[in-house]
């Protein structure tokens, strides 16, 4: 199995890293809107770069993995869990307790991907997807709402 490595991404950087984080979000205006915000990572596999992360932190010890996205020919590989496992980590020595993510309710793969990893299913936000300017379908379905997971660190 591949190992990954990753680094702090500086702010003024984060920019270049867009179309990573557009693999996994699908609206470059709502990416704009929190791609200079908390901590974004470089995931790097086999010397090069193959992903990012970016976390976004919340009050009362709460930790988001706002966007994470792996190259299509690492996924698959359990490179993804690494990193996430790798957060959870990270951010309880940080002194997090909790991180919590949202994904959309037609992300059948995501779903299943945060679930293995432990995260438990919170909240619906319905029609958190309905402010998107073009529609997303996946698997057949249109993605209307956020489900949002979390897990104890």
């Amino acid at each position: 199995m591949h190992k990954v490595q990753w680094k702090e991404i500086e702010i003024e950087k984060r920019n270049t890293f867009k179309d990573y984080l557009l693999l996994a979000d699908e609206s470059e205006e709502i990416v704009s809107e929190y791609i200079n915000d908390g901590e974004m990572f470089a995931v790097h596999c086999e010397g090069q770069i193959i992903g990012v992360a970016l976390f976004i932190f919340h009050p009362n010890g709460i930790v988001e993995l706002k966007n994470i996205a792996i190259s299509e020919g690492y996924r698959g590989k359990g490179l993804g869990k690494q990193v996430v496992k790798e957060a959870f980590h990270l951010y309880k020595l940080k002194g997090f307790h909790k991180m919590i993510v949202g994904t959309a309710n037609s992300s059948i793969d995501n779903l299943a991907f945060y679930q293995k990893l432990g995260f438990r299913m919170t909240e619906i936000k319905k029609d958190f997807f309905k402010k998107y300017p073009t529609p997303i379908y996946e698997s057949g379905i249109r993605a209307l709402d956020m489900v949002m997971l979390e897990i104890d660190l």
